[in-house]
């Protein structure tokens, strides 16, 4: 099997593909084409029933359609992307729309879409965004912020052994500072590689020095 594809699909088990359409078989048919996909998805018909979602579990990825029970959406993209959690956000709308693509480009939106969707376009974009580590926000002032996506998610325990190895420590000097064993080092090393989509230690430590 290609390295590339296995990275892909074992990053894909934890990542929640998250869509907002008023449409269910819209919503249906993009969460098969992302579960093919390894991903984890789910999807509202409604802002709220999204908000409420949202509050539970925060989304990787949202698919978010530019209008939503008849209002626009973008007020909801806006919100999304000043959370500054690294939530990347796509944005699909039902005919072209040049007005309404520079708004959601302006407001952070990592891609606008046209149904019908070219399926496999879609997934390779959404596929190189979640590979980025540093993400865009809406613009505020005049200028954009960064976003760093997976740092969010990382736990307590997980900050602290991601410190310690930016600090060039082992396994074991770490699990002996933490009082943990050098094995459960390594899952928690591993688990944070996976939230950062690192592929090796060198990889992680220079999405950590250029963040």
């Amino acid at each position: 099997m290609n390295n590339d594809v296995f990275y892909r699909s074992f990053l894909n088990r934890d990542r929640l593909v998250h869509i907002v359409d008023s449409d269910p078989n819209t919503c249906e048919a993009l969460s098969v084409l992302f579960r093919l996909e390894g991903f984890q998805t789910a999807f509202s018909l409604s802002a709220e029933t999204f908000l409420s979602s949202f509050e539970q579990r925060r989304p990787d990825v949202v698919v978010l359609n530019f209008v939503v029970e008849g209002m626009s959406a973008l007020p909801l993209l806006e919100a999304i992307k000043n959370l500054r959690a690294g939530v990347a956000v796509f944005m699909i709308a039902d005919e072209q729309n040049v007005t309404l693509t520079v708004e959601a480009m302006r407001l952070g939106a990592s891609d606008v879409l046209v149904k019908p969707i070219d399926t496999e376009r879609f997934v390779r974009a959404v596929r190189e965004t979640l590979r980025r580590d540093v993400h865009v926000t809406a613009i505020n002032n005049g200028q954009r912020d960064v976003e760093i996506r997976g740092f969010m998610q990382l736990t307590q325990r997980e900050r602290e052994v991601l410190q310690l190895i930016t600090n060039g420590q082992s396994n074991k000097e770490a699990g002996r500072e933490l009082g943990i064993s050098p094995r459960t080092i390594e899952v928690h090393r591993a688990r944070v590689m996976e939230k950062l989509g690192a592929r090796n230690t060198a990889d992680l430590i220079r999405v950590v020095l250029t963040s």
